[in-house]
């Protein structure tokens, strides 16, 4: 008899566990399926209102801890609940250092507590649990949480930092062969090949893999579309594909998103002010009065293209022979093989965010184009007066609404400094440095 009691409080108190890891498990979907039951207008109110859920269900396990104190599964519920606060708690540390130190095999615990050393501040702490829960057992939690502490880590040499992004690339597709509905972890493939276009030569191929798995994300779960996260690293990696109005666009949804978050409406009104200053520059060709335009552009002829000129010269397609010079207007929106654009620089404007260095150039017509020249060093510039010629120039049309403001402009991109000559010369080595565009990892 004494033995069928003892069974049937086994059986109370893992009942009652269960019961405290589904309420957990519920404030869980009510942070992260906030939007699904809110209207998008309370926004600015889901952070109290998690705070407030999250104090409820401490208060609910508070109750049962003189019980359950000692058990695995009650320390990891206490540990998880605190855990969706955003912010380290040194009793959800302790807690979970517990319960995997009493149950060692609980993959769960070592993942909530890998989170908590990377709110901590402790990557290498969190980068071991994350590892340690895989050696368990193969989750997708894990893999997406490695991949995104793999690349946070500080940065060491080129070749180690892009070895360590291609491995975090591998464990986020790894997170999504595991279970291809899961929104969270196509997101998080997404911002690792973010991170590999950066790193590895920015290829464009790369660029397109970042927006499908976004898209990807959005498409298997619609909670997916309200990550603040996903609309601002998007639009980051549209601004630099000059993508400008999905750019503005993906900046507006993460602050509508997160109100609290300032980044996303600083970095919408700083391109705004951007696209402002460019277009109005262009129109009035850098405010340089019609005199000195008129005798900046006398000596603007062909003996101009320097390197250009020789039946050597290899272009940045690999063609070689010498450019033709075109006339700004006779360009077509696109590459233009074998052609050169030829002109002086009538203003400046250096980066913000490490993105474009951006100038104006006005041809032998006076018609003026926006140039925008990427991974250039600090130290480089164009000054006003300075002749410059592009080969084979890749000319795009910008048409760009968002809200209640309107710009229109022709623009060429130039992905190197390394691909311009400069009053006759080539640039050197030194003037080129690869971008670094800040994005957010996912808030755990």
């Amino acid at each position: 008899m004494a033995e069928v009691g003892k069974n049937e409080d086994r059986t109370e108190d893992k009942d009652e566990l269960q019961r405290l890891k589904e309420h957990v498990d519920e404030l869980y979907n009510f942070r992260d399926y906030y939007f699904e039951n809110h209207s998008v207008d309370d926004a600015g109110k889901k952070q109290g209102d998690v705070k407030q859920k999250m104090e409820e269900g401490l208060q609910k396990l508070e109750a049962k801890e003189e019980c359950y104190k000692h058990r695995a599964e009650f320390l990891l519920q206490k540990g998880r609940c605190l855990n969706i606060a955003p912010e380290f708690s040194a009793t959800a540390e302790e807690c979970l250092s517990r319960a995997v130190k009493l149950e060692p095999g609980l993959v769960e615990g070592w993942n909530t507590l890998g989170e908590q050393y990377w709110k901590k501040g402790d990557l290498l702490a969190a980068k071991n649990c994350f590892t340690g829960a895989l050696q368990q057992s193969k989750n997708k939690v894990s893999l997406r949480n490695l991949s995104m502490v793999l690349r946070q880590l500080p940065p060491g040499d080129q070749d180690e930092q892009g070895k360590r992004v291609l491995e975090s690339v591998d464990m986020a597709r790894q997170a999504v062969q595991l279970d291809v509905a899961d929104g969270t972890s196509w997101y998080i493939l997404g911002n690792a090949y973010v991170s590999l276009f950066f790193t590895c030569g920015q290829n464009p191929q790369m660029s397109q893999q970042a927006l499908s798995a976004y898209a990807q994300s959005e498409r298997v779960d619609r909670t997916a579309m309200s990550y603040p996260e996903l609309h601002f690293n998007r639009a980051t990696l549209f601004q630099y594909e000059e993508m400008f109005g999905s750019a503005l666009g993906g900046y507006s949804r993460a602050t509508v998103l997160d109100p609290g978050w300032e980044e996303p409406p600083e970095r919408e009104k700083q391109l705004l002010e951007y696209l402002g200053k460019v277009t109005e520059l262009m129109e009035n060709k850098g405010k340089v009065k019609a005199r000195r335009l008129r005798s900046m552009l006398s000596n603007l002829n062909s003996s101009a293209l320097g390197p250009c000129s020789s039946p050597q010269f290899r272009s940045p397609t690999g063609r070689v022979g010498s450019m033709e010079p075109r006339t700004l207007t006779s360009l077509t929106h696109g590459h233009n093989a074998g052609l050169a654009a030829l002109g002086k620089v009538v203003f400046s404007l250096a980066p913000e965010g490490r993105m474009a260095f951006t100038f104006g150039m006005v041809d032998s017509e006076e018609t003026c184009v926006v140039v925008m020249v990427y991974n250039t060093a600090d130290s480089w510039g164009v000054l006003i007066g300075d002749t410059v010629v592009i080969p084979e120039p890749h000319v795009k049309r910008q048409s760009i609404t968002h809200k209640d403001q309107s710009f229109d402009f022709r623009s060429i991109r130039v992905d190197s400094p390394l691909l311009l000559i400069v009053n006759g010369k080539r640039q050197s080595l030194q003037s080129q440095i690869a971008a670094s565009v800040s994005y957010k990892p996912q808030s755990e």
